[in-house]
């Protein structure tokens, strides 16, 4: 029984000093220009042009996964799958920290909670890891047996 209380309160260490670790890499950025742009439009047309340059950016992406996977609907895909990929990981950090939350500092009282927890933490990282491999498994499939 002292080992588990032991690990309980090492595991709360952990949780806190990671969580609070992922706030601070989160909340800096580096920004360094060399130049500042003496820049004549408002600030509407310069997030208007931004969104445009955006659109085109992400049409030639998308543009680029068909060429190489010489087909619409296989490079559509293989985009659709590369952006899933992406975005996986900031949602699935942010899971795995409310799932350990459930576990480790509501599921100290309650043990429902805490198997709650559990559970979710598991799903949550087997969906990141699903999110993560299914891409290459896209290709490898499409580009090495299609032909």
């Amino acid at each position: 029984m002292e080992i588990k209380k032991g690990a309980n309160k090492f595991m709360k260490k952990v949780i806190t000093i990671l969580f609070v670790l992922l706030v601070l890499f989160g909340t800096f950025s580096v920004y360094a220009e060399t130049t500042v742009p003496q820049n004549t439009l408002t600030s509407e047309t310069t997030s208007t042009t931004n969104l445009v340059e955006l659109k085109d950016k992400a049409l030639k992406s998308l543009e680029d996964y068909q060429v190489a996977y010489g087909d619409n609907t296989y490079g559509l895909a293989a985009y659709i799958l590369n952006i899933i990929r992406i975005y996986s990981i900031p949602f699935g950090f942010i899971g795995i920290v409310i799932a350990a939350i459930y576990r480790y500092v509501i599921g100290i009282r309650k043990l429902d909670v805490q198997d709650k927890g559990f559970g979710v933490l598991v799903a949550i990282i087997t969906v990141m890891v699903i999110c993560q491999v299914l891409p290459l498994v896209f290709a490898i499939v499409v580009r090495g047996w299609r032909g």
